[in-house]
């Protein structure tokens, strides 16, 4: 079937007025086809209200994610907004469209004795044993995305200003403080065993490479941390990003300024930061819990 002419509008709108990546172009699209799917022959551009509040019901009874639900309705939203932007519409039909209430998710956190064992637990006789500790050393003691570690250049490394460059979501350049241990650990790796990898061309500025001299896949990392916490005898249901909350909340739990983290962190928002004024609230109670001798 041809595509509808509002959808089509709408896809043109975010490929070159928002300039929204593919995989984002492609989420709404595919929200705005679950919706097509559910009016069957009934134009997109007439839903009612009651029609999206029928779709709606309908996500739940098919046992849908809140989380899920509620970005559909977000794109779904963004959609009739701009029916209603380009005049096709005079009226959003999703303006008294609720979402569903989501609850404050609270990431997992490793304590610093569980950092601890997983440092301890990376054997540094084996090949890769250095690469992996400088891993991980980064991983906590700068707070990067698996994305950011992964694409780490040698040329962005400024050891002798205790910072290194990350090229973060959107292509944002941000400087990030490194700690004397984690450099330490990068520095033994790339003078060290990463001069014995026979690098592959157009490889050669990455850090952290593989057997096969090109630079590290996201999911090879994921696969080295959970192997990492199995060593270590973590039971926690740890990924890359887990060092990430860790290393905020350790931050924010000392005393650490909050606009200092999420400059550090890459938020856009400080909203996005403030999650780890939760933690740190969680953190509060459970010591007062503790050692409180009336709680």
């Amino acid at each position: 079937m041809p595509e509808n002419p509002c959808v089509a509008h709408f896809r043109q709108y975010l490929v070159y007025e928002k300039a929204l990546s593919p995989k984002s172009v492609e989420a709404y699209m595919h929200d705005v086809r679950l919706l097509q799917e559910f009016l069957g022959e009934k134009p997109i551009e007439t839903a009612t209200l009651e029609d999206l509040q029928a779709f709606v019901k309908s996500l739940y009874q098919h046992d849908m994610a809140t989380r899920s639900q509620a970005r559909i309705i977000s794109g779904l939203k963004s959609f009739y907004g701009f029916l209603l932007y380009d005049g096709t519409l005079k009226e959003d039909p999703t303006e008294l469209l609720d979402a569903p209430k989501i609850g404050l998710h609270l990431p997992d956190v490793l304590t610093l004795p569980e950092i601890e064992a997983i440092f301890d637990s990376i054997d540094l006789s084996t090949p890769e044993g250095h690469r992996n500790r400088a891993m991980a050393e980064i991983l906590y003691g700068c707070g990067l995305r698996v994305s950011e570690l992964v694409t780490l250049r040698l040329s962005n490394l400024f050891f002798d200003e205790g910072f290194l460059k990350v090229v973060g979501k959107g292509n944002k350049e941000r400087f990030v403080p490194v700690g004397s241990m984690a450099q330490k650990m990068v520095n033994l790796y790339v003078e060290g065993k990463r001069k014995e990898v026979k690098v592959k061309k157009g490889e050669e500025d990455y850090v952290f490479l593989n057997r096969r001299g090109s630079h590290l896949t996201r999911e090879m990392v994921f696969m080295l941390v959970k192997q990492w916490a199995k060593d270590a005898g973590i039971e926690k249901h740890i990924s890359p990003h887990t060092f990430r909350h860790s290393f905020a909340t350790h931050l924010v739990e000392g005393g650490a300024d909050l606009r200092a983290v999420q400059q550090m962190l890459g938020h856009e928002s400080i909203t996005t930061t403030e999650i780890y004024t939760h933690l740190d609230k969680d953190y509060i109670r459970s010591n007062i819990a503790q050692f409180h001798p009336r709680y």
